[in-house]
């Protein structure tokens, strides 16, 4: 838990200082769906004002996540989480109503000693969204890519990966 908050911390302190530079823009704060791979999550995210000619920001998120495997000869979720922290370029293509943009970044999971004698994995991912806004302050969006992490979960016996491969999430974003 602690190297969540130190990670979560540094992560929104870094992005204090766009915040300044940029009066025309807010943060967005999202909820979402997503499947990494075969795991079904639910996730949050914060996004920075857009800077470098109103085109580049800053994404931290964070996700919980669900290995389904057997376990004594029956099938179960186990939990899990992952941190993700990345770069994101948009570009308008309606008027403030359809945006399409792609994201780059790390990955920090961190997976349930019930299946991983692992405590930290860190991997990279990739995606390409398109957003639409109802309004001025939300929006819905749609994003689709890959993941890889090279995580397995060991303590299985056929040792499945998890959170590698295609990704897809969708949600709710709300500007601040």
């Amino acid at each position: 838990m602690k190297k969540i908050t130190f990670v979560l911390t540094t992560a929104l302190l870094s992005l204090s200082s766009f915040i300044y530079a940029q009066e025309k823009n807010s943060f967005g704060v999202g909820i979402n769906i997503n499947q990494f791979q075969n795991d079904f999550g639910l996730g949050v995210h914060i996004i920075s004002p857009y800077f470098a000619n109103n085109s580049v920001a800053v994404r931290l998120g964070a996700n919980l996540q669900w290995l389904q495997h057997i376990d004594n000869n029956e099938t179960t979720w186990s939990p899990y989480s992952n941190i993700q922290l990345g770069f994101r370029g948009r570009h308008q293509i309606i008027e403030n109503k359809l945006f399409v943009y792609g994201e780059g970044g790390t990955v920090l999971i961190l997976p349930n000693s019930a299946f991983s004698t692992k405590q930290t994995l860190f991997g990279g991912y990739g995606l390409f969204g398109f957003e639409f806004s109802y309004s001025n302050r939300l929006g819905y969006f749609i994003e689709l890519g890959g993941m890889g992490t090279g995580a397995k979960a060991d303590k299985i016996q056929s040792k499945p990966i998890f959170s590698n491969g295609f990704t897809a999430s969708t949600g709710f974003r709300f500007r601040l």
